[in-house]
């Protein structure tokens, strides 16, 4: 057992260089990423780099209750514009999100060994994923790892094939997590968007310490 307890440790979060990189190398192994996520931890690489592993300081994360939704959104949700489902078609929002072309982005960093790693996940039952649909066609999605015993909900990635509709699944998501008592919703890195929507930075040690249990 010390050996298996050996082979997931990291170095703690507080040891990260100013870019927030932790540590190097490693596998993608499902109790490796859990244990990583439990503690603050996530992987973030391109093809043909070892595994990076990340904890920024400060970190982005959303209160659900700091939920910001503008009058625009709110009218969209009035008209049950688009209708969403959870944990339908995994598969197919993890493709369209390493598909999706991003600003300032060359590729994508959802590799294939990353898509197995987290389809693991799923199947284990950490690993969740939102759809968006209008009619029969998926046109928005998100995924992340929920850490159910900490009441925090880890976003990995979203994307969106028609205006507001990565947007309108990702508010719905917020208020079935605030209805499940989620405290926290880990969004990693400081974006624009996710501003707007109502997140925002937090020291690294006040983001580790609601992973405490």
């Amino acid at each position: 057992m010390a050996n298996k307890r050996l082979q997931y440790h990291f170095p703690h979060p507080s040891t990260a260089n100013a870019a927030g990189l932790l540590s190097i190398g490693g596998d993608l192994h499902h109790q490796r990423l859990i244990h990583a996520y439990q503690n603050g931890i996530f992987p973030w690489y391109n093809e043909g780099e070892p595994v990076l592993w990340w904890s920024p300081d400060p970190r982005m994360v959303l209160f659900p209750e700091q939920l910001k939704i503008s009058k625009s959104m709110q009218q969209l949700i009035k008209k049950q514009t688009f209708n969403i489902t959870v944990n339908q078609n995994f598969e197919a929002v993890l493709s369209n999100c390493a598909s999706m072309l991003r600003k300032d982005q060359d590729g994508t960093w959802i590799t294939e060994h990353m898509k197995k790693a987290y389809i693991d996940l799923h199947k284990l039952g950490h690993a969740q994923s939102v759809e968006v649909w209008k009619g029969s066609d998926l046109v928005g999605g998100l995924y992340g790892v929920y850490l159910q015993e900490q009441k925090v909900f880890c976003g990995e990635s979203m994307f969106t094939k028609v205006s507001n509709a990565s947007k309108y699944g990702f508010i719905w998501w917020v208020q079935q997590l605030q209805q499940k008592g989620v405290r926290l919703i880990d969004c990693q890195i400081y974006t624009s968007h996710l501003a707007s929507l109502g997140a925002k930075e937090i020291s690294r040690d006040a983001f580790l310490s609601y992973l405490q249990v």
